[in-house]
């Protein structure tokens, strides 16, 4: 069961606050909690925009009765004592963060967009404090709307109940901040000078259906402008880096290629050794701890690979700290001593 750290001293001269907010995730690997996480979460209009008479009884009526418990299962796999990966160290990385921000006069809070800690208990909390300046950061490197501008929709709504509101700045992207690229070029080095290069650096991204990139969403460039910075940084060209998308729902076509299909066609043409990455994730989560690490590890395997690595996310190093921490005084910065 998880259990909420104490909360940090309650700092009410701190006017200025930022407030890193996350996917979320169940409170429980068990298929009740799981369903009430994939009920909040797939229900959101801008995760799945299908019209409602058409999504809702498939929702209902199949989907939930069905994948909690393959996902509950799923989540087993890689639960923790402290609890989901996910939760523990954004909550983890959040620490580290309001402690380095605390002497700039700036409070940091963490949110989820679904399930807890929720929005809206954080923004009453924050504004209860005497919060004046609020500054939103959702953890996507690359912006989608399915992510980035769904948690920005949970807090404007919460907003909506508040009679006094702060000013507000979002910082909606930093997929291609010079200081991001860095951090994850460093961690791949310092991954090669523990274990040696791999043939293939595959950089395996969150999918979203293509309907929405030619809708507009910017998604996809973003995906491969990081891309791109990592290429050059890490001097490999793209035979040797690979890029993929995971987690695919559904008959629509999604962005690919698929990792799991990349994985397999690389283990029939006799590749050895592939080392994974997953920019889009500011913190090791299911979808990296259990379909990379885990699951596509089985497939690679099993399509004739040896070995996959999977390269942890930034999660709570040092320099993942100091990225954030450049983000927040850029945006800050003239702001606080306002």
């Amino acid at each position: 069961m998880q259990t909420d750290p104490p909360r940090q001293p309650t700092d009410r001269s701190a006017r200025t606050a930022v407030l890193l907010l996350n996917l979320g995730t169940p409170a429980a690997p068990t298929p009740s909690a799981v369903r009430r996480y994939l009920a909040e979460f797939l229900s959101d209009r801008r995760v799945i925009d299908y019209p409602r008479w058409l999504w809702l009884p498939l929702l209902y009526g199949v989907i939930l009765a069905v994948r909690p418990r393959r996902s509950a299962q799923a989540y087993r796999k890689v639960w923790t004592e402290q609890g989901s990966p996910l939760l523990v160290l954004s909550r983890a990385l959040t620490a580290r963060l309001a402690q380095r921000c605390a002497n700039g006069g700036v409070r940091v809070e963490l949110a989820m967009t679904y399930g807890e800690p929720a929005i809206g208990a954080g923004i009453e909390r924050l504004l209860a404090d005497g919060v004046q300046r609020l500054l939103l950061l959702p953890l996507y490197p690359q912006y989608s709307a399915t992510s980035t501008a769904a948690a920005l929709d949970r807090v404007f709504a919460a907003l909506r109940e508040q009679r006094r509101l702060p000013e507000l700045r979002t910082l909606n992207s930093y997929h291609d901040a010079p200081e991001y690229i860095s951090a994850l070029c460093s961690s791949v080095q310092e991954h090669w000078r523990e274990h040696g290069r791999g043939e293939r650096l595959l950089l395996s991204f969150h999918g979203i259906p293509e309907r929405y990139v030619r809708n507009g969403d910017p998604y996809l460039a973003q995906c491969l402008a990081t891309a791109q910075a990592l290429r050059a940084q890490l001097g490999l060209d793209e035979n040797v880096l690979l890029v993929s998308f995971q987690s695919r729902v559904g008959r629509e076509r999604w962005l690919g290629p698929y990792t799991d299909e990349v994985l397999e066609q690389l283990g029939r043409q006799g590749v050895r050794r592939v080392q994974a990455l997953c920019p889009g994730f500011a913190v090791d989560c299911l979808e990296t701890l259990e379909e990379i690490a885990l699951r596509g590890r089985e497939q690679f395997i099993a399509a004739g690979g040896e070995t996959l690595e999977y390269i942890a996310a930034l999660n709570d190093s040092e320099a993942h700290v100091q990225l954030l921490q450049g983000l927040i005084k850029a945006q800050t910065d003239g702001w606080t001593s306002a």
